[in-house]
């Protein structure tokens, strides 16, 4: 009797398991975690603005600071935009940086030099460039398509207290790094740690999201690092005064306001 009910009991725990199993791995499909943590550190509200604190350090540990107001706006169809306005120092104060990002195309970019009193537009390959002489790219700081790598799942673990996926993510087409390793909050979906690794497989830069928190119910990385493993600099970055879905306008994210920064939202 013993032995009937032992096996009636393993065939009913296969059947389950059988059943269970696709619905599992459809939920941990990569491809859809990476989008998923696109959408929670890029896309969170309808708008939001914050106060952007970056710190540049050299391997001697000299410091040259920046300091910003970012806006953010979701559109219809998945566009998005970008306007960055630096405060300080001196030597950028009045820069505005802008991007129009598009599904499936390729962002439009530009940039206005006060100095020079230049809008310059950047050329999309050069959206792996450093942003403005940190250690971020302009990617790291507006985003990426899902498409432009191919994503594996490694496996799932524990990193700082927090449940992750471990996720490995190699570019589509040649760049300047063979592939990236993320380790993605399974609850959150922000991405805790990144490392990038050069042509030779070698670790050239780290992500670090520094400190996470509740920000109008929506779960925001609110200090951040990128270290360049090569050059031995590093940029820390703090964001303050975070507001989402504030009622921002479209017509904001024009080229017209790189020149005239709109000020109710950069003061």
């Amino acid at each position: 009797m013993i032995s009937l009910v032992k096996t009636l009991t393993q065939r009913s725990l296969f059947v389950l398991s059988a059943v269970l199993t696709p619905s599992i791995c459809m939920a941990i499909e990569p491809t859809q975690i990476v989008q998923q943590s696109l959408d929670a550190t890029y896309y969170a509200g309808n708008d939001m603005r914050t106060k952007v604190s970056m710190k540049l350090i050299n391997p001697k540990g000299d410091v040259r600071e920046r300091e910003m107001t970012m806006l953010r706006i979701n559109l219809a169809g998945g566009e998005q935009r970008y306007y960055t306005y630096f405060h300080r120092p001196t030597d950028v104060k009045g820069t505005a940086f802008l991007v129009q990002k598009f599904p499936g195309k390729e962002d439009d970019r530009w940039i206005f030099v006060p100095a020079i009193k230049l809008v310059k537009r950047i050329a999309s390959d050069d959206k792996r460039s450093s942003f403005v002489g940190s250690d971020f790219t302009y990617e790291d700081v507006s985003g990426r398509e899902v498409a432009d790598e191919s994503h594996t799942l490694v496996g799932e673990e524990v990193f700082e207290g927090r449940p992750v996926y471990r996720i490995e993510s190699k570019p589509v087409k040649a760049i300047d790094y063979s592939r990236r390793v993320s380790l993605i909050d399974r609850e959150r979906l922000l991405p805790l740690s990144e490392e990038y690794f050069d042509l030779r497989n070698r670790p050239s830069r780290v992500f670090s999201a520094v400190k996470v928190e509740q920000v109008s119910d929506v779960w925001t990385i609110t200090a951040r690092t990128m270290k360049n493993l090569e050059t031995g600099y590093r940029t820390e970055v703090v964001y303050d005064e975070i507001a989402y879905n504030i009622g921002l306008e479209a017509d904001i994210f024009t080229e017209r306001y790189l020149r005239n920064p709109p000020q109710q939202w950069v003061k």
